[in-house]
C-alpha cells in the first residue's frame, strides 16, 4: 500500500515526465543546405528528467510513475513525443520508451550504493543510456523481423538511435552540475 508521501512523489514524477515530453527541442543540422528539406532531429527533455527523478526519488517511485505515464499514453491521452494510443506499440519509439526501465534501474545503482559523484554518475549514465538504446534497437529489430521490412532497419537505427544518442550523452553534462546538490540534499539531513 502506498503512503501519502509516496503518492505525492509518484504524482510529481508523473507531472515532470509529461511536462518534459511536451517540450520538444529541435536540433537543426547546419551542414544541410537550407533550400532542401533539412531534417531536424526532434528530442525531448524526457531522458534527462527520468535520470534526475531517479537520482532524487526511489526507483520504485519512478517505475510506478513511468508505468502510469505509459498507460496514460497508450490508453487515455497522447502524451508521448509523437502522439500516443495503442498504435504507438507499432512504432520504433515505443522500444525506446521501454528502454527507460533499464535506464532507471542502472541510474538507481547510484542511490543503492550511496555514491553519487561525478565519475560514478558518468559511468552509470553512459551505461544506462546505452542500455536504453540497445532495448530500442532490439525492439525495432523484432518489429523488422515480424513485419519483414528489412530495408528500414538501418533508417530506423539512424533516426532513433544514432541520431539521438549523442544528444542523450550530452545531456549528462548539465546533470553533473546538479550532482553535488542532489548528493548533499539526499545524504546530509
Amino acid at each position: 500500500m502506498l503512503n501519502f508521501y509516496k503518492l505525492i512523489e509518484i504524482l510529481v514524477s508523473l507531472q515532470s515526465l509529461i511536462i518534459s515530453t511536451m517540450i520538444p527541442v529541435y536540433i537543426k543540422l547546419p551542414f544541410i543546405n537550407e533550400s532542401s528539406n533539412s531534417p531536424e532531429i526532434p528530442i525531448t527533455l524526457q531522458i534527462p528528467t527520468i535520470i534526475l527523478l531517479t537520482l532524487i526519488f526511489d526507483r520504485k517511485v519512478v517505475f510506478r510513475a513511468f508505468t502510469i505515464y505509459i498507460i496514460l499514453g497508450l490508453f487515455i491521452s497522447p502524451v508521448f513525443d509523437q502522439g500516443g494510443s495503442i498504435g504507438y506499440l507499432l512504432t520504433p519509439n515505443f522500444g525506446y520508451l521501454l528502454g527507460a526501465y533499464p535506464l532507471i534501474k542502472i541510474i538507481d545503482n547510484l542511490n543503492i550504493r550511496k555514491k553519487i559523484d561525478i565519475g560514478n554518475f558518468l559511468k552509470n549514465g553512459i551505461l544506462a543510456i546505452s542500455a536504453m538504446h540497445l532495448t530500442g534497437i532490439i525492439y525495432n529489430f523484432i518489429q523488422i523481423i515480424i513485419y519483414r521490412k528489412f530495408n528500414i532497419f538501418l533508417y530506423n537505427l539512424g533516426k532513433y538511435s544514432i541520431g539521438k544518442i549523442g544528444y542523450h550523452l550530452m545531456m549528462l553534462i548539465p546533470l553533473i552540475l546538479l550532482i553535488k546538490a542532489i548528493s548533499y540534499l539526499k545524504y546530509n539531513k
